[in-house]
């Protein structure tokens, strides 16, 4: 930042000023400002890298109950002037909304947090980025079996941005992340098989060892050699920790406040009801300190809160921004997501799932026959009714232990019965926003051969 640069606030304020001088009753801005750098790396040469910094401008009006959103990345007076006008005229033209508008005073974050979510160390140079991605490269070709490495890149983002509005809400927030990544190829021709590993940390010096990201993705590529399909059937199906939050996501999709108020989700009679195994809970939890997905406050100048989405596999609440909540006659959760260019809407933050008692091969071991998932393509889910139908790949389990690589997949269900049969593993990685660990679901049926 130049000592010319607008301060961020002054910026929201002047978005603020603009709008109601355009003649919105209301309005709320977000100003965001970041860098990111990344660096691509392939056959030990630099492949790409690339460095992107500025700043963003995004303006949500209200005149009346009708509200439009404007966005733009020109932070000169004559351009916030320009969109405030042309917001209003947007929002004059758009349909009446009763359930829109800003929180009341009473209602907005006062105390905002330090989640330790920016990493004081010195943004890496792109030398540094580039030498750990070729020795993740390396460590994947050492692998005995890898035949190409499609890729390793690192990355690294800072971001700053501001809230506020004409409620008189004002709260800042900033993070930084540090990622690095690499895909590996085993075998050849036809027989080709790929897979990964990544690691994405707020702070650099938490991040994996470029060496262990390379030859596990190495690794994971050459087990996967000689892939076929198992027969048809209904047998246990356990998702590796990898793609299990997939699960819980669905879960949380069918309890957003947005699929409640249409109706359309298979969980929207089941308030208060059990959906999970009993001992299990899912808590979401966005004040966890130096995690990606905390934040102190939420897309609307709420306060964010540790909250119970389901206590002892009882579901206890909606996800729910202010306008979901007003149309639900519910108090809001803290959960409005807003975007530079969109109104709010419900999302989570962090997530856990209760962890269990047993490892992932504990797990094996009970399932006896059946097939352990590592990797998910494609979806078909029906949000009314809770049918499930998803690609997938992974292994073959014998007596208990992994038989052979299997491909080409379909597993289908119903996620309602699978929420009830779930056991979890004790392999969540806590670190991760989502912390949900391998799943073991029964009675799933498996398309193959």
């Amino acid at each position: 930042m130049t000592a010319t640069t607008p301060a961020l606030d002054s910026l929201a304020q002047a978005l603020l000023d603009a709008a109601r001088a355009a003649g919105a009753d209301d309005a709320d801005a977000l100003v965001r400002r970041g860098t990111s750098v990344s660096v691509d790396v392939r056959a030990g040469a630099l492949e790409q890298a690339e460095r992107a910094e500025g700043t963003e401008i995004g303006l949500r009006v209200m005149v009346g109950k009708r509200q439009a959103c404007v966005s733009a990345s020109d932070i000169r007076p004559e351009t916030m002037r320009a969109m405030a006008e042309r917001a209003v005229a947007m929002a004059r033209e758009a349909p009446e909304d009763p359930w829109i508008g800003l929180a009341e005073p009473g209602q907005l974050a006062t105390e905002i947090p330090d989640l330790d979510l920016w990493d004081p160390a010195a943004e890496p140079a792109p030398a540094a980025l580039e030498e750990a991605a070729r020795i993740a490269e390396a460590a994947a070709l050492s692998v005995s079996g890898v035949s190409q490495v499609q890729g390793a890149g690192a990355g690294y983002g800072a971001s700053e941005a501001v809230l506020a509005a004409t409620n008189g809400f004002v709260g800042a927030m900033r993070r930084t992340s540090t990622s690095l990544s690499c895909s590996a190829i085993a075998g050849e021709g036809s027989g080709m098989e790929r897979d990964h590993d990544y690691d994405s940390r707020l702070f650099a010096a938490d991040l994996r060892d470029p060496t262990e990201i390379g030859r596990r993705a190495g690794e994971r590529a050459v087990e996967r050699l000689g892939a076929r399909q198992p027969k048809t059937g209904a047998y246990p199906v356990l998702f590796d920790e990898r793609i299990s939050g997939s699960i819980i996501g669905h879960l949380l999709g069918a309890v957003n406040g947005q699929a409640i108020t249409r109706g359309a989700s298979f969980l929207r009679g089941d308030l208060g009801k059990q959906i999970l195994p009993a001992g299990l809970s899912v808590v979401e939890d966005p004040l966890r300190r130096r995690v990606a997905g905390s934040r102190p406050f939420d897309g609307e100048g709420l306060p964010t809160a540790r909250r119970e989405i389901v206590r002892d596999g009882v579901l206890t609440g909606w996800t729910l921004d202010l306008a979901c909540a007003r149309k639900l006659g519910m108090a809001p959760t803290g959960n409005g997501a807003r975007g530079l260019s969109s109104p709010p809407s419900p999302a989570t933050w962090n997530i856990a799932l209760t962890q269990g008692g047993k490892s992932r091969d504990a797990l094996l071991r009970d399932m006896g026959t059946g097939l352990l998932v590592t990797s998910m393509i494609g979806s078909t889910i029906n949000a009314n009714t809770g049918d499930y139908s998803r690609g997938a790949a992974g292994f073959w389990v014998e007596n208990g232990e992994l038989a052979y690589p299997v491909n080409e997949i379909t597993i289908a269900g119903n996620l309602r019965d699978m929420f009830l049969s779930m056991v979890p593993a004790n392999d969540a990685r806590t670190w991760m926003s989502h912390v949900v660990p391998s799943l073991l679901i029964e009675g799933l049926t498996l398309a193959g051969s």
